[in-house]
């Protein structure tokens, strides 16, 4: 038999969807609170959340009419009937209040600027008591206490006080972020946990108090529009990535949400700069009209549609593209990580890396040399010239541990303070380069660095003609990878051919490779097949074809880079110097890894106690 359900039955139902957990009312109150204008917002918690809630607001407060009707489900002031398709509003189902008072003791203080006094409500689990005057003399408080008690199921679900708390503290940290202007402090068991004053219209130093100094100090600046869509904000750089999604801020029109397709979008921004299983760090702004976007379909707000939702992932994966290929700077956090662990094993003082967020010995000095301008630092050794086969007999003739006279003679012409990465002046373990700078040093991975050129050269072969330029080999080549390696390595034979890899079945089993990217010079071939074949398998239908093809790159790229193990001479370590500094991307290598490492002189003469 079907029948209506009691109003209690509904509001719990609804706080179901609406209150998860602690910090899910917490945000629905911070929301409401913004909502109003406020410029100060203060919460305190206590156990985590269970048993007590509070959140104290200067806004404009609610008058004695409204505020029973604040605790009624869906009635709201934000929202009128044509409005539900051009919401501006962080609220406006009328839901949280309702919602929260079925499923806690909650009290509501209050008061309009227009009342003599400030009045008070209580609705305990679901039972609205009378209104009451109060004392309140401005804005709103609201306390939430024993959360959950009427539904010891729900209850069984929360977890450590630690970590609901924690949770309270990143919802807070997120809005904030959006909000520069409105001050926010949060205190945890009367021990004050979180304080951000207000930082008006300086959204940078929001998000540096937020976020840390390691974040905004290497963060790159995004501001691009597109039609009437705009994106501001800070992409961090790839070598200042986390191992989850939790570092990607994103906000719609001011409101903070988690939607998975965006936070995939920031992610394939990051294409090959960052490793598999990495995630960048970023927080995006994306401003539209009101009427472009949906924010009402998901029930905590959590997620949203969008009119065009094609035009905003390019024009999310474009900026950061653009802002990366900008800059060559790796993360100052490396150089600083080195520089701690250095300090600590020589029992020095711990860098301030490693105490916190101090950023008043950052460990890195970045070249002062404008990257903008590549060109100039061109050399004119091509990064064929570096192919890994080119001279290599020749190379054996080196000494491993020194330069010859004429390559000194070579190093010489090349002064430090004229490059960024300045003039190589040693091979380390025939691995690192050891370059010296106008006011450092910088170290960089040979292998990783040529790996990058090598694939950015593809990358560029491909966008110019269609195709990366491919040789025939004198002899075609008989591979036998396995049958399901040949399966898909035939299938994806066309998108191979634009890549520089003729392949063609040859028997059972077997497949015959005919010609090879140009640029990969003399290479394992069968080793090269069997990792592409790897790849295409990893990547399958479910990924698009250009990302399938920028994995293969990245996989034939490796095969055609100087390897670690082979000794440099001055000449060759310089020309690849001044490659990194024409090449985009350039910081960091094909699966997302530091292509080099910067240390001020500074930083090094800290290391022998000279500072």
């Amino acid at each position: 038999m079907i029948r209506h359900l009691p109003d209690s039955i509904i509001n719990q139902i609804a706080a179901g969807e609406v209150v998860e957990r602690p910090a899910s009312a917490i945000k629905e109150l911070i929301e409401n609170a913004i909502d109003a204008q406020a410029s100060q917002i203060d919460i305190s918690v206590a156990d985590g959340g269970r048993t007590l809630m509070a959140v104290d607001d200067n806004g404009t407060g609610i008058n004695a009419g409204d505020l029973a009707l604040s605790v009624e489900r869906h009635a709201t002031s934000k929202l009128n009937t044509d409005d539900i398709m051009a919401i501006n509003h962080l609220g406006f189902r009328g839901e949280a209040l309702p919602s929260i008072g079925s499923v806690s003791n909650m009290t509501i203080m209050s008061r309009d600027p227009a009342d003599e006094n400030g009045w008070m409500i209580n609705v305990e689990y679901g039972e609205v008591k009378a209104i009451e005057p109060s004392s309140r003399q401005k804005g709103t408080r609201v306390v939430i206490e024993h959360l959950f008690a009427n539904l010891p199921a729900r209850l069984k679900f929360l977890k450590t006080d630690r970590t609901e708390t924690a949770q309270i503290l990143d919802i807070t940290r997120r809005i904030s972020m959006a909000h520069p202007n409105i001050g926010f402090t949060v205190t945890d068991n009367g021990r004050q946990s979180m304080v951000l004053p207000p930082k008006p219209d300086d959204r940078r130093a929001r998000i540096r108090d937020a976020l840390g100094a390691e974040f905004t100090d290497d963060a790159l600046l995004l501001d691009a529009k597109r039609d009437q869509m705009t994106l501001t904000g800070f992409a961090g750089l790839p070598t200042f990535n986390k191992p989850t999604t939790g570092g990607i801020h994103i906000y719609v029109n001011g409101r903070a949400i988690r939607d998975k397709s965006l936070i995939g979008t920031a992610r394939a921004a990051y294409a090959d700069t960052i490793p598999r299983g990495r995630y960048p760090v970023a927080v995006l702004f994306i401003d539209l009209p009101s009427v472009d976007v949906d924010v009402n379909v998901h029930p905590a707000k959590a997620e949203v549609r969008f009119k065009d939702a094609g035009v905003i992932r390019s024009l999310v994966i474009n900026a950061i593209r653009a802002a990366i290929d900008s800059d060559h700077r790796t993360s100052g956090q490396l150089g600083q990580t080195a520089l701690g662990m250095a300090s600590h094993q020589s029992g020095a003082a711990r860098s301030p890396y490693w105490g916190g967020n101090s950023s008043s010995s950052r460990g890195v000095s970045q070249p002062s040399v404008d990257w903008q301008n590549p060109e100039r630092y061109h050399t004119s050794l091509p990064i064929d010239d570096m192919a890994p086969q080119a001279r290599l007999a020749e190379e054996q003739s080196h000494s491993q541990h020194a330069l010859s006279g004429d390559d000194t003679a070579s190093a010489d012409t090349y002064l430090a303070a004229d490059y960024p990465l300045g003039a190589a002046k040693a091979q380390l373990h025939k691995t690192y380069i050891v370059a010296e700078t106008e006011d450092g040093m910088v170290i960089i991975d040979q292998h990783a660095a040529h790996e990058r050129l090598v694939l950015e050269r593809m990358k560029a072969q491909r966008q110019e003609s269609g195709v990366v330029n491919s040789q025939a080999l004198l002899i075609p080549e008989v591979i036998e990878p396995g049958a399901a390696a040949v399966m898909v390595l035939l299938e994806h034979a066309p998108m191979l051919a634009e890549l520089g890899l003729i392949i063609e079945a040859f028997g059972d089993g077997a497949i015959l490779v005919r010609e090879m990217p140009a640029i990969l010079g003399q290479t394992n071939i069968k080793q090269l097949i069997i990792d592409t074949a790897e790849e295409l398998l990893e990547h399958d239908s479910s990924h698009s074809l250009e990302d399938r093809m920028e994995h293969v790159l990245a996989t034939l790229s490796c095969y055609g880079s100087v390897r670690a193990g082979r000794p440099l001479n001055a000449n060759e370590m310089n020309a690849l110097l001044r490659d990194m500094e024409a090449t985009p991307r350039s910081g960091q290598c094909n699966h997302g890894r530091p292509t080099f490492v910067t240390l001020s002189l500074a930083d090094v003469e800290k290391l022998f106690g000279r500072r």
